[in-house]
This record gives structure tokens, sequence and C-alpha cells, in this order.
């Protein structure tokens, strides 16, 4: 549980100082402007990890996929957006969350697999 708040405060911090570009939609730009169905699936995503989070091999990644979920899903409900910044130039610009959202289901498939 520490671990998801401290990555939910990670990627906020990093937000506030860095978020320059405002995505109205999920990853690669797409569902531009279905805020409400994000919320929605972001709220379905939260609420299976939650669930899922009493299996303690699990635990690590589902912690990223949640502290990422419910970081965006801050920006989504506050602001109507969500705020990235990480620019590579040769992918679409992301935020941390994403990060952690990438890492989490990763973890979980390699943690699911080795069981």
């Amino acid at each position: 549980m520490l671990l998801i708040i401290l990555l939910i405060i990670l990627d906020q911090l990093t937000k506030y100082f860095l978020g320059d570009v405002k995505n109205y939609g999920a990853a690669f730009g797409i569902l531009q402007g279905y805020t409400t169905l994000l919320i929605i699936v972001s709220l379905a995503v939260a609420g299976v990890c939650a669930y899922y989070y009493k299996e303690k091999n699990l635990r690590v990644g589902l912690s990223f996929l949640l502290a990422g979920t419910i970081s965006n899903l801050i920006d989504r409900i506050f602001l109507g957006y969500v705020r990235d910044f990480i620019d590579l130039k040769f992918w679409p610009v992301f935020n941390l969350a994403d990060s952690f959202n990438v890492i989490g289901v990763i973890l979980i498939i390699y943690l699911s697999l080795k069981k």
C-alpha cells in the first residue's frame, strides 16, 4: 500500500512541475473526448486490481498498475484531461503513470506465468 501512495505522489508531483501536454484521450491519443468512459474504465481497472491484491505474488505488479491508474484518474476527474510531459520524439508523449501501468502489466504477466 505504501508503494502505491509513493508512486501516486511521485507522478502527481512530476505532472505538477512538468506536465505541459494536455491529453484528453488515452494511450496514443485514442478515445479523445471520451473522459467519462475513461473514468469508468479506470474505476473498473482499479476495482479489479483491488480485488486481486490479496494475491501476494502479484502485489508489486498490481501496485504499479493501481498507482498509474489512480494517478491518471485523479487528473481526469479534477482536470478533465491527463498531464503528459515525457517526449521521446519517436513515441507519443506520456507520463510516469503511463510507465507505471506498463511496468505493472509486464510484472503481472511475468509473475502469473512464473507461478
